[in-house]
Parts: structure tokens; sequence; C-alpha cells
């Protein structure tokens, strides 16, 4: 694998605590995530909202710039998930309601959120089958 040229690094420590982790960017705020979903997100619901942020973050941009004006954004997001290991998500579904958009510019949220996913989502691109993944173990 070729070098990589890092752009965001983030840090996660074992809590000590189940399967507890603290996590988030090197000097910026951090999360909880919890494996048995006790005391935060799981890492597969951090993967459905990132990938909700991401889209609903681009949709606002997207908005503004066209400046659609809009009263509230909110996106739920559903996932299926395979029986057996690994049980990723093998199906997600991404409800937008945006609410306060005038009756003439309801095209533009569609055209929005057609624009994150098809161009924009750096999350929905970064779990794309083509990522390069390099895996290193360290420690003693």
């Amino acid at each position: 694998m070729s070098a990589m040229k890092v752009d965001k690094e983030i840090r996660l420590s074992w809590t000590g605590s189940g399967l507890v982790f603290d996590g988030g960017a090197v000097d910026g705020p951090q999360i909880v995530v919890d494996g048995d979903f006790a005391t935060g997100p799981s890492p597969m619901d951090l993967v459905l909202l990132a990938t909700a942020a991401c889209m609903a973050i681009d949709v606002k941009v997207i908005l503004d710039k066209g400046r659609v004006p809009f009263d509230s954004l909110d996106v739920t997001a559903q996932g299926e998930r395979r029986e057996d290991p690994p049980r990723h998500y093998k199906a997600v579904r991404l409800v937008f309601n945006v609410t306060g958009v005038p009756p003439g510019s309801r095209s533009k949220v569609d055209r929005a959120v057609e624009l994150s996913r098809e161009k924009y989502c750096s999350v929905l691109f970064s779990l794309r089958e083509d990522l390069a993944l390099e895996i290193v173990t360290e420690g003693g």
C-alpha cells in the first residue's frame, strides 16, 4: 500500500469498563461509544448517525446556497442488518423531513438530497467497497 496522506486523526480508548470507549478527534470533543448500548451509541448506531448527519449537513448547505428557506430538517435513519457475522447493514433507509419549504421549492429539497447521495456525502462514499483499508497493530 502506498504512503497515506493523513487528513484527519481520531483516537479511541477503552474506558476499562465493559465495551465502553471514549473517542473523537485528537484535541477535539469526545463521545462515548458503547458496544452494549448502555452508556452511548453503538458503533453500528454511529454508522447510521454519521450517514444521516453527513447528508443532512449537505442538504442544509445546498439549501442555504440556493436561498431556500425552511423551518426544520430532521432525518430518521433505519437499518437492516445481516443475521450472521459480519452483521453489516444490507439496507439503509433515510427519511428526510424538511418543513417550512415554500411550495415552489420542494423540488430543490429533492435535488439537494440527490446531490448529497450522488456527489457530496463523504460518509456514504467512505462505506464503499473500494475503500483502501490499512490496519497496523502496535503495543506490547
